[in-house]
């Protein structure tokens, strides 16, 4: 499967761009190394449900050139933009990790173009167990990685690290170095400049104006499981789903099971 390339706001995009039927965007998470490639095991079963299934390299990740805004408030308007640069005016948002917030960031900025919502391992979208709440981390080091980091990095993410094959690995370390590493050391030193106030995030969730579907893995990080439960307990009405036996990275660790809950919500 190639990927394709499109002008987006003076950026060259790669994306992948699979099946026909109600358009979906499938959105990657802000750890280094992180690309439209983690979609991998998922682009055809998501096609196979009648729906066009689009994959983008977000600024500053994978094969997408960087931007000179490398905030996140920048990639929730690139998301439109994208949609806008493809002719498409309204599409479902699948959002991994830190971009399950963009996805609901952007159901709530702008309804009449997001049809549904699919929030996978947003560690901000569930509620603490204690005063601080969780944040996606952007995960990576001070220096550009080796081989080995990168490994750790995927291992620390999967449930069943047999999934890292000599090919997901080699895809991973490319996208984690050159270019990629300058623009994840960018985003490292803008954290903390933007405003905060309000709600927290995970006190939205219930508000949402879209049909909400929220998928994390038993094993992840953070005390998923265990907020997600309480998540439930608050709102019992959410479409909140438990997958066992995943860790951070369940597109990859239950791809069939993703595939046939996601695919069912999107069609």
């Amino acid at each position: 499967m190639l990927p394709k390339r499109i002008r987006v706001d003076a950026l060259s995009v790669r994306h992948f761009d699979v099946g026909k039927g109600a358009p979906v965007l499938l959105l990657h998470g802000a750890s280094l190394g992180s690309s439209a490639d983690v979609w991998a095991r998922n682009l055809a079963p998501l096609a196979a449900h009648g729906l066009r299934v689009i994959a983008p390299d977000l600024p500053g990740f994978g094969g997408t050139d960087n931007p000179d805004d490398v905030s996140l408030a920048y990639r929730e308007q690139f998301v439109l933009t994208f949609m806008d640069a493809l002719k498409i005016e309204r599409a479902a948002l699948v959002g991994h990790s830190q971009a399950g917030r963009i996805a609901l960031d952007l159901a709530f900025s702008h309804p009449q173009r997001i049809a549904k919502a699919v929030v996978l391992a947003t560690g901000s979208l569930l509620p603490p167990l204690a005063e601080k709440a969780q944040s996606e981390a952007e995960e990576g080091g001070v220096a550009e990685p080796k081989l080995a980091d990168t490994r750790a990095l995927l291992e620390g993410n999967l449930y069943n690290r047999e999934l890292i094959t000599p090919e997901a690995l080699e895809t991973r370390h490319r996208m984690s170095v050159g270019k990629n590493f300058h623009a994840f050391i960018a985003r490292q030193a803008a954290k903390g400049k933007t405003a905060k106030g309000g709600e927290a995030p995970w006190q939205r969730v219930a508000k949402c104006p879209v049909p909400l579907l929220m998928l994390y893995g038993e094993n992840d990080r953070g005390q998923a499981a265990q907020r997600a439960a309480r998540a439930k307990e608050l709102t019992p009405a959410l479409d909140l789903r438990l997958l066992p036996r995943c860790g951070h990275l369940l597109q990859w660790d239950a791809a069939e099971q993703f595939a046939e809950i996601a695919g069912r919500f999107l069609k």
